[in-house]
């Protein structure tokens, strides 16, 4: 099984982890929140219900990505990930944040509520929390294997990963576990000062935490879709292999882009010995590309023109790119 597959289904057994978890979740939150009355409750209901449609968006991201190039889509569907994860960030926003904020305004700024049975809360509190748990673990424990399968500490690959799906589960398993305890101290809080503004001040909280979820998850998606950078050691890895290979004199300009997770587009301009005929730069040019996506598997589509260092647009095109015009080897 190849470690692109191996990922796929890593993620798949992620989202639906987590969705399922959501969904079981959502039900006693819904339930506990009209018996006690409690705004927050309320909120977690919703945040639960938000994380459960970002399942099933995450999961269409999944399937759909994964069908093959056709005259439509030379290139593929891999950016159907990063779309449905960005509705998936719209949803976190639409669905949780805009209700508790709402819920939690109301409570605080409309007439009180009477809090009733908040023993059945802290039940579904602790059921819930003990239940994300698993599914956070499970986010937690794909992204360290994915990690340190790329020798990279934990935060830093989780700012480059290509990959949102176990990235958006993780974020809102964190939030999730933060809100129930947001949650639980403005039932607590209710219960012992007999205000339900802690009540309606927690769900304000559930509230910027959510939308401040959907615009972390919203921004990467974001730059996923506008064509983002392949990683940095992998345009090295590319960069030094071609300006070692023997028929080119120097790489003027390397371009490369995410398609798509683990899918990796190369634009290469390259100076060519002179000496070279077409028969030779043809045989080259197949070759070079054949042993990037050999030793890079990442790297799925290689695009390799000839081109003279010394061109003055090209090199004013390099320069407004970079800031620095190109150099031979680089």
């Amino acid at each position: 099984m190849s470690d692109e597959t191996e990922g796929g289904g890593e993620s798949t057994l992620t989202v639906v982890l987590a969705g399922g978890v959501n969904l079981a979740i959502a039900v006693l939150k819904l339930v506990a929140g009209i018996i006690t009355g409690s705004g927050a409750m309320l909120s977690e209901a919703a945040h639960s219900v938000a994380d459960t449609i970002t399942e099933v968006l995450l999961l269409t991201a999944l399937k759909r990505s994964e069908r093959p190039a056709d005259r439509r889509h030379p290139f593929g569907y891999g950016k159907e990930r990063y779309f449905w994860s960005l509705l998936a960030a719209v949803s976190i926003f639409a669905s949780g944040a805009v209700f508790a904020l709402y819920e939690g305004f109301t409570t605080v700024f409309g007439e009180g509520a009477e809090q009733t049975k908040p023993i059945v809360g802290y039940i579904v509190l602790g059921l819930a929390f003990a239940m994300e748990s698993v599914s956070w673990a499970q986010a937690v424990r794909q992204v360290r294997r994915d990690a340190k399968a790329e020798q990279r500490p934990f935060f830093a690959y989780l700012r480059m990963i290509d990959d949102p799906a176990p990235k958006t589960v993780l974020f809102e398993d964190s939030a999730a576990l933060i809100g129930l305890l947001l949650a639980f101290a403005g039932i607590g809080l209710h219960q012992l000062t007999g205000s339900d503004v802690w009540d309606g001040l927690a769900s304000i909280l559930i509230g910027v935490l959510l939308a401040c979820v959907a615009y972390l998850l919203g921004s990467t998606n974001r730059g996923l879709l506008v064509g983002r950078q392949a990683d940095p050691r992998l345009v090295r890895g590319i960069r030094d292999h071609l300006g070692a290979a023997p028929e080119i004199d120097a790489l003027v300009d390397l371009q490369t882009m995410l398609m798509g997770t683990d899918h990796v587009l190369v634009c290469a301009r390259v100076d060519f010995d002179d000496a070279l005929g077409a028969s030779d730069l043809e045989h080259a040019c197949v070759r070079l590309a054949d042993e990037l996506s050999e030793r890079f598997p990442d790297v799925s589509e290689v695009f390799i023109e000839p081109v003279p260092r010394t061109d003055p647009k090209l090199r004013a095109t390099v320069l407004a790119r970079y800031g620095l015009p190109p150099r031979p080897n680089q």
